[in-house]
């Protein structure tokens, strides 16, 4: 017997309990759309780092040796020297370094829509295009060189929307200090635009850490010798100072969403196991109930691994139908993801990508074909002569 006969046998042998496989699948569907939507977070966050790679910042990021290496921008407390400054100064010719820019980075809140980000940058000799060159003004103006000590702040497009701020309106970042906004950036994607930019010296007062930074920005006259130059740096300054490039930090949130990815996936792997019981009782109830069916198969020639093909191909039919439904209603699902979180944040934090439907149709396959052998054994291994004389 061919491929299509066995298909059409599976197929004639679901239908004949249509509310009991409908359900089943259901189940499957349940299971996959859920680790589809977990999932395509990770996908989201990874696609919108690749895409915003250029918004990530300077070349090379300088922080403590001891800061936590997980961090993306340096410890949450400025610690870095700013007398430090000087001593990169000194390495422009050798090394290629266009700028030397300290900055200060302060949170409100979070990156979830309900906060948003503090950036500060000495802006007499510093342009926020200078360590991000994509930005463009919306309205208003950027922050002048001659207003390093002044309180005036520059302000991303979701930031703005969070923090209900217009052009003219102030910011207030304690009892006494207020900062006027004095230009809006244009909507864009990443992290910027959940950024207020401030004056270096401003904020270092506003905060009472003067003489500290919580990095130092480093441009370069060819961003392609960052890696040669941070391994440079970082053997300059061994256990004191540690420089990372783009691609550094880069990986670091690589690796954070991988580990988010491994802890969604293990929530979803309940969900799919619990599936895959119901596939398995599915098909065994079928099995027992088809007892008599199973041995007239047998009696007229069939082989015994006929039928544990025929019964394997059953659950992998409704686990494969579960797959493709998952993947149909996880899509759906991103969608009211990314709807509604339009308004909170500027990028789409879920995504299905054709790695992610090949996983959700892999793990489907392999838990229909699991979810089978057992039942697949049972019926295989039935006695003709019991199974024809069964009621």
């Amino acid at each position: 017997m061919n491929f299509a006969d066995l298909s059409n046998l599976a197929l004639r042998g679901l239908m004949r309990r249509p509310v009991r496989t409908f359900l089943t699948i259901l189940g499957i569907v349940v299971a996959v759309a859920s680790m589809v939507v977990f999932l395509s977070l990770g996908e989201g966050f990874r696609r919108a780092l690749g895409d915003q790679i250029g918004n990530i910042g300077p070349d090379i990021q300088i922080q403590l040796a001891g800061s936590d290496s997980s961090s993306v921008f340096g410890s949450p407390i400025p610690d870095v020297p700013v007398e430090n400054v000087a001593r990169f100064e000194t390495l422009k010719t050798e090394l290629g370094i266009r700028q030397v820019i300290p900055y200060l980075l302060t949170a409100r809140g979070n990156f979830s829509g309900s906060g948003y980000v503090i950036l500060a940058y000495p802006f007499e000799n510093t342009k926020l295009t200078d360590v991000y060159p994509n930005m463009k003004l919306s309205a208003g103006r950027w922050v002048l060189p001659t207003e390093a000590n002044e309180k005036v702040a520059v302000v991303g497009a979701q930031a703005a929307k969070t923090a209900k701020l217009g052009l003219g309106d102030e910011l207030r970042l304690s009892r006494t200090d207020r900062y006027k906004v004095v230009g809006l950036l244009e909507k864009g994607e990443g992290f910027t635009d959940s950024a207020i930019f401030l004056p270096f010296q401003s904020l270092s007062k506003t905060l009472a850490v003067q003489g500290k930074a919580t990095g130092i920005a480093l441009k370069l006259n060819d961003a392609s010798d960052a890696r040669a130059v941070a391994n440079d740096l970082n053997k300059r300054f061994e256990g004191e100072l540690k420089a990372q490039t783009q691609g550094d930090v880069v990986q670091v949130l690589d690796r954070a969403i991988a580990i988010g990815d491994a802890f969604r996936f293990g929530i979803s792997l309940i969900a799919l196991i619990v599936g895959g019981l119901a596939v398995a009782n599915t098909v065994m109830m079928g099995v027992y109930e088809r007892t008599k069916e199973f041995g007239v198969i047998r009696a007229i020639g069939a082989k015994p691994s006929f039928v544990f093909q025929l019964v394997v191909w059953e659950s992998l039919l409704m686990a494969l139908l579960g797959g493709v439904g998952g993947i149909f209603v996880g899509w759906l699902g991103t969608l009211a993801v990314n709807f509604a979180v339009r308004d909170l944040i500027s990028v789409e934090i879920a995504q299905i990508t054709f790695r992610l439907a090949g996983l959700a149709i892999g793990v489907a396959t392999v838990l229909g074909l699991l979810s089978g052998l057992l039942p697949a054994r049972t019926a295989s291994r039935l006695v003709i002569t019991q199974a024809l004389g069964r009621n």
